[in-house]
C-alpha cells in the first residue's frame, strides 16, 4: 500500500481529499503547514507527496525546492496542489521540483491518474 503525505492547510480540503484517497486504498498522513510538511517528507517514509502551494510558514514552492535539493529525498514524487491555474503557476511548480501539477478544486480521477503514473508498481488499481 502506498503511503501518501498530504500537505494542506485548509481543513476542509485536507479532510475531503484524505477520505477520498483512503477510500481508494491509499494510506494517507497529513501535515498542516510548510515546515511540518517538509519535516515529514524528509523522513523518507512516503511514496508520494501532495503539496499545497499556498501554505503558512513555508510555502509549497519553497518546501518542494528544499526537499528536492537533498539527494536522499529528490526521488520522492511531489504533486503540486494549487488554486493558481495559470500556465506560469504550473511552470513555477515544476521549476521548484514538483513532478506534476493539479489545480483546485481537485478533479479526483485526474489526480489519481497522475498519482498512479508516478507511483508505478505501488499504484492502487481498481
Amino acid at each position: 500500500m502506498a503511503l501518501i503525505l498530504l500537505v494542506e492547510d485548509n481543513e476542509m480540503n485536507r479532510d475531503m481529499l484524505k477520505r477520498r484517497l483512503v477510500k481508494r486504498g491509499y494510506e494517507v498522513e497529513v501535515a498542516v503547514d510548510g515546515p511540518s510538511g517538509l519535516a515529514a517528507a524528509q523522513t523518507g517514509r512516503f511514496d508520494l507527496v501532495l503539496m499545497d502551494m499556498s501554505l503558512p510558514g513555508l510555502n509549497g514552492w519553497e518546501a518542494t525546492t528544499e526537499l528536492k535539493a537533498n539527494p536522499d529525498h529528490a526521488k520522492i514524487p511531489v504533486i503540486a496542489l494549487t488554486a493558481h491555474a495559470m500556465e506560469s503557476d504550473r511552470q513555477q511548480a515544476l521549476d521548484a521540483g514538483c513532478d506534476e501539477y493539479e489545480t483546485k478544486p481537485v478533479e479526483l480521477k485526474r489526480l489519481l491518474e497522475k498519482m498512479n503514473r508516478l507511483l508505478g508498481d505501488k499504484a492502487v488499481t481498481g
